[in-house]
């Protein structure tokens, strides 16, 4: 189960990635969600000040896991979608439509979509891992990326996901046969 963490000012922005903290009305949304987060056996998070916050205020104790690191997005981090899209039009264009690309000197979406495909099936090929429940709060480009591995969709199909603040994207079974559950919102909007 991977929930995407709360409303901050970044988002609120457009900004690509950084590891903004949340906002005060992320925080209050968090709170008011904790009585509808799932059950698990084991709780990680990604290792943002956005996914520990909203781990926190959902009254979930997590550890840390590396491999839910956020996009990697280099020189664009913290900039916002319409300044970088003035500066460097070319550069957004090829990375919108090619999956290998990285002009902000960071990870691409296919270096991206393999590593939360890896987390995924590291935890279904490790049986003890495969019988718990586990519930991770992770960065919406990570809950994309480990969709778009579980049902072997190209991965242009990742630029037509949307993981809204808040929301509940559930994934089981096993490597080669994922079934997806998502976008159940946390609290109501």
């Amino acid at each position: 189960m991977l929930i995407s963490p709360a409303m901050n000012q970044g988002l609120r922005e457009a900004r690509f990635a950084g590891d903004g903290p949340l906002d005060a009305a992320g925080v209050r949304q968090a709170r008011a969600a904790a009585a509808q987060v799932p059950d698990a056996d084991r709780y990680v998070a990604g290792p943002s000040r956005r996914c520990a916050a909203t781990a926190d205020a959902l009254g979930i104790d997590c550890v840390v896991e590396p491999a839910l690191r956020d996009w990697e997005l280099g020189g664009w981090a913290g900039e916002r979608l319409d300044t970088v899209a003035a500066r460097e039009p070319d550069a957004l264009a090829d990375w919108l439509a090619d999956p290998g690309a990285a002009p902000h000197g960071g990870e691409s979406l296919l270096a991206l979509c393999a590593r939360a495909g890896a987390w995924l099936d590291a935890l279904a090929a490790d049986g003890a891992a495969a019988r718990d429940r586990m519930l991770a709060v992770a960065e919406p480009a990570v809950v994309r990326a480990a969709a778009v591995h579980a049902l072997g969709l190209p991965v242009a199909a990742f630029w037509r996901l949307d993981v809204p603040p808040l929301t509940l994207t559930e994934l089981g079974g096993r490597p080669g046969r994922w079934n997806l559950r998502c976008g159940r919102p946390l609290a109501p909007r």
